[in-house]
Order: C-alpha cells, then structure tokens, then sequence
C-alpha cells in the first residue's frame, strides 16, 4: 500500500471506542493518503508494503486526534471586560444581563462592527486554539439579532475558514437573547427567527445547525420549541443551551427534538438527564462559563455517567461568561472543578466533541476512514495534556494530512 505520509516511531492514543482507555499504543503507525487516515495503529500490525511519498518519524511523541472546540462564539465585536469587574464586586451574570449588559452588550457592538473588523479581531483568538492543537471548531452567531446582523456573523465565521486550514462548523443563534427593538414583544422575534432569518440562513448554507437559549433571561421551552421546529422544516439539526442558571426543562426539551447536544446543564434533572440518554444527545459541559459565572451549582456528572451520556468539553469562548481560548485549560478545568478523568477529558475534546457537532463518522478518533487532523505532543503520558495549566507542548499539528 503506497500512501502520501506516514508517521512512524509514535505513540498513539486513539480514542477508538472499540479500544479500552484511550486506546494507546506503542510504536505506532499512521498512514494518510488524500487528507483521510487509511490505517492508525502497531507497526506490527501494518499491512504489508505500507510506503509513503514523505516518511516523519515522530521520535516517541504521542499522537492525539486533532482537538475539538464543539461550543464557542468566537467572532464578536467588543468586550467585557468592565462586566467581569462588576462580577468580581458582586453582581450575578443575571443581575447584569437585566441591567442591559451581558449579551445586549455585545450585540451592540457587533452590530457596530463591519464583517472585516470581525473577522480581524477573532483571527488572534482562533489562532490561539490553532496553537493547542485544535483542528475542528463550531462558531455560534447570536450576537446579530436582526437577519443582515446574523449574515453579517455567519459570514466572518466563512472568512475565518478561508484564512486558516481548520474545519469550521458554523451554527445559528438567532434565539440568543431578545433584542432591544423587541423588548416587549419576544414572541413577534420568535416569529421573525422561524419565518424569516431561519429559512433565509438554510437558504444561504451559512449554517448547519440551529442553537438556542433556553432560560429565564433567554428564552422559554415554548419559544425555543417554536424555534426547534422552524429549524426542522429547513432540515437543520438543533443544539441547546441547557439549563444552565435553572432548572426550565431545557435538558428534555433538547432530547425532545433529537438534539446533537445539550450544553451547560449545571440545573438539569435526573429526568433530564434520563431523556439525554434515550435520546443520544451529547452533553457539552463548559467549565469556563462555571469559572467565569462564579457558578456553585455542580452540573450532575454522576447521573451523565450512570445513564451513560456522552460527554463532550468546550471552551464557550465568549466575551461575558468564559474569555476562555484554551481548549487544553478546559480539561483541567473540567478535571479539578467538575471530577472529571483524565479518559473523559480527553475523549470530552475528540470523541465525544465530533458527536456533539454531529462529525462522529468523519473526525475524533484515529481510525482509517477519518480524517486525517492530529495533535503531535511532547509529552511522556497523556495525563500532562489535562494536568498543566498556562503550558502548551503541542509539537505540531496536522489538518487533513498536512
């Protein structure tokens, strides 16, 4: 078998479900041809005349699936930074979304913005997940509101894609929070999300996934539902942001519409949590926005594992709750803050994070027939990946074969 690469001399961790842990394996071998894996594992094991164009010995590094950011909103105008403060004197991310702040502030500011002022300053915050190893990455709207503000967004998310060898995974968030035009009259927004900017966005192919914020300074389950059902007249899966400051069945709701993921859920139930797991949803956990809330409230990490959902880690980059371009700080955050293991957290940022973007089939694990994106370590074990904090040994990354 004649390939274009093959890295020889590696240590693997798979992340193959089929495989126990993290599917390590010593003196590893991956062949690429045409951007697709077409064999990962033992040298010994190699099929027979296995070659290459270009041959890199890889020294004894570890070789991890590239890393996956499932949950982000990367491109935005502005900041909020006065809003992290007010937080630190106090005030509730609640508290200062009512006040006018927290989401409105940001809209604001983007809708200020031109699409190159945006895509300029979310460049330096895309290349520094880039720098961690992080070859798949979803980019959430939401911070438009109105249709051409939401284009506008969806549009950078497209640029960026242009400029960086990265998969983008672009995701409408017209249901983010009720814009000032509408404060009082949310139910004529959800009208114009279902009947104008939904339609319109799955026209354009700006978006492959609809998202939206279930809560009491967002949206309720029967808004949200409205939402959810829009999105599936136009052949768009859905997502949520889940009970993350209460409890308003956000968890169900998800499972209800087969969603890919359901995202935060510090509040959610073990009903809901039971309905994640019948329906196969991922569970998106997001310890930067717990850090950056000062939440106390623990999402049920014991009842994801005992109904056996899945469980996926992102960094919620975003300018409020998690300011948070680290996907290697998320899992430490997720293993000190929310107990979880070193397994779960790496499988949290590959595996489980192509579930959650629905790329299960194409990307997250070294497998032949997968996409050949990985993450190079200098590393001895794979525990360093989640244990160092403000360290970054990634050696190099591959984004479909190169």
């Amino acid at each position: 078998m004649r390939c274009d690469r093959l890295w020889r001399n590696a240590r693997l961790a798979t992340l193959a479900p089929d495989q126990p842990g993290l599917g390590e394996i010593d003196d590893g071998v991956i062949a690429c041809k045409d951007g697709v894996i077409v064999f990962a594992g033992r040298r010994d094991q190699a099929p027979a005349g296995l070659d290459a164009e270009r041959k890199l010995d890889c020294d004894g590094r570890w070789i991890t699936p590239g890393l996956i950011d499932c949950h982000t909103h990367l491109v935005h105008g502005g900041d909020r930074a006065e809003e992290f403060e007010r937080r630190l004197c106090g005030a509730s991310y609640a508290e200062i979304a009512r006040a006018g702040g927290g989401i409105l502030s940001t809209v604001r500011a983007t809708r200020a913005a031109t699409e190159a002022e945006l895509v300029a300053t979310a460049l330096p915050r895309l290349d520094a997940l880039l720098a961690e190893g992080v070859t798949t990455l979803e980019i959430k709207s939401g911070y438009g509101l109105s249709l051409d503000a939401e284009i506008k967004q969806l549009r950078a998310v497209r640029a960026l894609g242009q400029l960086r060898p990265i998969s983008l995974v672009p995701t409408l968030l017209a249901a983010h929070t009720i814009p000032p035009e509408f404060a009082n009259d949310a139910d004529a927004y959800i009208t114009l999300i279902a009947d104008t900017i939904i339609p319109a966005i799955a026209a354009t192919g700006l978006a492959v996934a609809v998202d939206g914020f279930c809560e009491s300074i967002g949206f309720s389950p029967a808004q949200i539902r409205s939402v959810f059902a829009a999105a599936a007249r136009h052949g768009l899966p859905v997502k949520l942001h889940a009970d993350q400051l209460s409890d308003l069945g956000g968890a169900a709701l998800a499972a209800e519409f087969g969603a890919l993921s359901a995202d935060h859920l510090e509040y959610a139930s073990a009903a809901g949590i039971r309905a994640l797991a019948a329906a196969g949803t991922v569970a998106v956990l997001l310890p930067g926005a717990f850090y950056g809330t000062h939440e106390t409230h623990l999402p049920p990490i014991d009842l994801l594992r005992r109904h056996g959902v899945s469980m996926a880690l992102a960094t919620d980059c975003n300018p409020g709750s998690s300011p948070l371009t680290s996907l290697l700080l998320a899992m430490n955050l997720a293993a000190t803050l929310f107990g979880l293991s070193v397994a779960e957290c790496l499988a949290g940022v590959t595996r489980a994070a192509a579930g959650a973007l629905g790329l299960g089939a194409s990307t997250g694990t070294l497998e032949a027939g997968k996409d050949c994106d990985l993450a190079l370590w200098d590393i001895e074990r794979p525990v360093e990946l989640v244990y160092r904090m403000g360290f970054n040994p990634l050696h190099a990354r591959v984004w479909r074969g190169q």
